[in-house]
């Protein structure tokens, strides 16, 4: 019989010994042990394995269904014997730095599934899997250091659970990381500088409670896509955010508390087709650059703080289908605004149209002056200051957070009775 028995050992100790691809051979009843826990993961004798990595893998996913409490969908029904590669979710292809090896775990794929459990440090022994997708399951705690070892993983998608803590920083030392998905969960804290300094291709974090500022570097980032939305930011947007404009396709920064005019370059983001910055506290004027971003089709910047007169170069992009603008405080929109696909232009203080703010409200408003640059966002600080004079509106958020237009949640299964 072998046994895979993890042991709580010091940290160095149990890395060293949970993710090294030998096998302790024990001195008694001729049995295999990798000392990785305090309850062995027990192989009978008549299992046999085309490798040894897919030895470690059935170990991994055996662990990882102990931990598993609620599986209403019976996903896992069918995790069991040697042959993982005929598990339910579980993906085999053939090994990318061996060619001897054929056959390794090389996926999982539990999406929709509704399971409830954790994480357990075993799963660091599926070191050849590229893509792990578990959202919209009930999933909690943190992360586990295992995840350390998985230098393959391309995909990382862990939305729609109830994962908590700190942002599991990990992550950014995953060498083939480019997509990772944490939205909707219970995660916290603020973002490392280094998470916008990764090779990402797509980043999603919208939905967690995240706070402090956003990193001044996030414009070192090479995603197409960053969502942001729906978290506890504040302070300013990034003056390097113009950066990005080579990669940049789709950002969402809404629903936050961010407080600071936007980078009178905006116009560097000529990829940009989708940016959406309502339901924050931002100030100041549409800069006129914005009529450079020539690739734009939705642009959202409801529900701020916004004034003067909308640039008619934005309105005149030839791609902008839908421009949403209402609950700010602007003065004047250029009638070619009015013939876009679709627009929302109520609850400014535009004259001699309906649905506007008081005149009152709009004269005490606009009665003092805005001052970007008192809110000193310098692309080498990263702290930033922003005055008090102007009491930011209430922000009434929706009863559900609005999506990004193009990346929709996914939809929470429920098991049938």
């Amino acid at each position: 019989m072998r046994i895979y028995q993890p042991n709580l050992l010091s940290f160095p100790a149990t890395i060293i010994l949970l993710y090294i691809s030998r096998v302790a051979t024990a001195s008694y009843s001729g049995s295999r042990q990798l000392y990785v826990r305090d309850d062995p993961i027990t192989i009978p004798p008549y299992f046999i394995f085309e490798n040894v990595r897919l030895e470690r893998a059935y170990v991994a996913l055996q662990a990882w269904k102990r931990t598993m409490i609620s599986d209403p969908w019976n996903l896992t029904l069918n995790w069991f014997g040697p042959r993982v590669c005929d598990y339910n979710g579980v993906v085999c292809s053939e090994s990318l730095d061996d060619p001897s090896i054929n056959k390794t775990v090389s996926g999982v794929d539990l999406n929709h599934g509704d399971i409830a459990g954790h994480l357990p440090e075993e799963l660091g022994l599926l070191t050849d899997i590229a893509l792990f997708h578990v959202n919209s399951n009930r999933f909690c705690g943190t992360l586990p250091l295992g995840f350390s070892q998985l230098s393959l993983l391309f995909e990382l998608d862990l939305s729609n659970n109830r994962f908590a803590g700190k942002f599991p920083e990990l992550v950014v030392g995953l060498p083939k990381l480019k997509y990772l998905d944490l939205r909707y969960n219970e995660f916290e804290g603020g973002l490392p500088e280094s998470l916008f300094e990764k090779d990402l291709d797509a980043l999603f974090l919208n939905s967690n409670r995240f706070t402090s500022k956003i990193p001044v570097n996030m414009g070192s980032s090479p995603v197409s896509v960053l969502v942001l939305a729906s978290n506890r930011f504040d302070g300013c947007i990034p003056t390097s955010f113009s950066k990005m404009g080579e990669t940049l396709n789709e950002i969402i920064l809404m629903d936050n508390g961010l407080q600071s005019c936007l980078p009178n370059d905006m116009g560097l983001l000529k990829n940009v087709t989708v940016l959406d910055i309502s339901y924050n506290s931002l100030v100041g004027e549409l800069p006129v650059s914005m009529g450079q971003m020539e690739s734009l089709e939705v642009l959202n910047v409801e529900r701020n703080m916004f004034s003067g007169v909308i640039p008619e170069e934005i309105c005149l992009l030839k791609n902008l289908r839908e421009f949403i603008y209402g609950s700010n405080y602007f003065t004047g929109e250029p009638p070619t605004c009015r013939y876009l696909e679709t627009y929302n232009s109520t609850m400014n203080c535009l004259k001699d149209v309906k649905v506007q703010k008081s005149t009152m409200e709009c004269k005490v408003f606009l009665s003092k002056t805005v001052d970007c640059d008192s809110y000193k966002c310098s692309p080498v600080t990263y702290s930033c200051v922003c005055p008090g004079h102007l009491s930011p509106p209430p922000q009434i958020s929706p009863f559900s957070p609005p999506s990004a237009p193009s990346l929709p949640p996914a939809p929470q299964p429920s098991p049938s009775a």
